[in-house]
């Protein structure tokens, strides 16, 4: 894609982010550990919920980094630098999950920290069914429900529905991230909500999935 003059000098002028990243396309490495410090805990809890495991969350961090580091003399602001930044994770986690899928790894298994699932996915469908009574759920169960949740979602729901929970990102920003247009976003993201609500709606009773604010 070619960046023109005025959008570089825009973002360079706009977004810090950018300016630390021009930095390091001149090879200054401490604006690049700077950029690693704001992001790197970002970038591992959007990938944690995408690949279930927080030790290949950090690896795939590394990746997205490398990446970075690599590309630093190419790179031309074309948008703001966090956007660009997830762009790159996205890609590097569709590569992980489909050679997952090769290997037919797939890991539902318990988040770093954790002792044990609180439940598995098929336990929350037959709980969505009523097949299964619900009860109190500690804060931690709860986190567990709702990662189950999320991993229930088809790849792209997923990433759209974490970026713009934990990175606010708007539809515009998602859809340059995944290369969809921002009509494609909206749309994928109310059914991607309509979903997790229907599987929630026995443990939130007396709660409400964030409904989305954006216009």
């Amino acid at each position: 894609m070619v960046i023109s003059e005025s959008t570089a000098l825009k973002y360079e002028r706009l977004d810090p982010d950018v300016r630390l990243m021009l930095k390091v396309r001149d090879d200054d490495a401490a604006a690049f550990e700077e950029l690693m410090r704001r992001y790197q805990s970002r970038l591992i809890t959007i990938l944690q919920h995408i690949v279930g495991r927080r030790d290949q969350a950090e690896d795939l961090v590394q990746d997205v980094f490398l990446r970075v580091y690599r590309a630093r003399k190419r790179y031309v602001p074309g948008a703001k630098f966090s956007t660009w930044l997830f762009t790159i994770a996205n890609n590097v986690a569709r590569n992980a999950l489909r050679s997952s899928a090769r290997r037919h790894e797939i890991n539902l298994g318990p988040t770093a920290g954790n002792e044990s699932s609180a439940l598995t996915l098929e336990q929350l469908a037959m709980a969505a069914s009523g097949q299964m009574p619900t009860r109190q759920f500690d804060r931690n169960e709860m986190a567990d429900i709702v990662r189950l949740a999320v991993t229930s979602l088809n790849e792209r729901q997923q990433m759209a529905v974490l970026l713009s929970k934990f990175e606010e990102m708007s539809y515009a920003d998602i859809s340059q991230v995944m290369d969809l247009s921002p009509q494609a976003i909206k749309s994928l993201l109310s059914r991607a909500r309509g979903k997790l609500r229907k599987i929630l709606e026995p443990y939130l009773s007396h709660q409400q999935v964030p409904e989305d604010n954006q216009p």
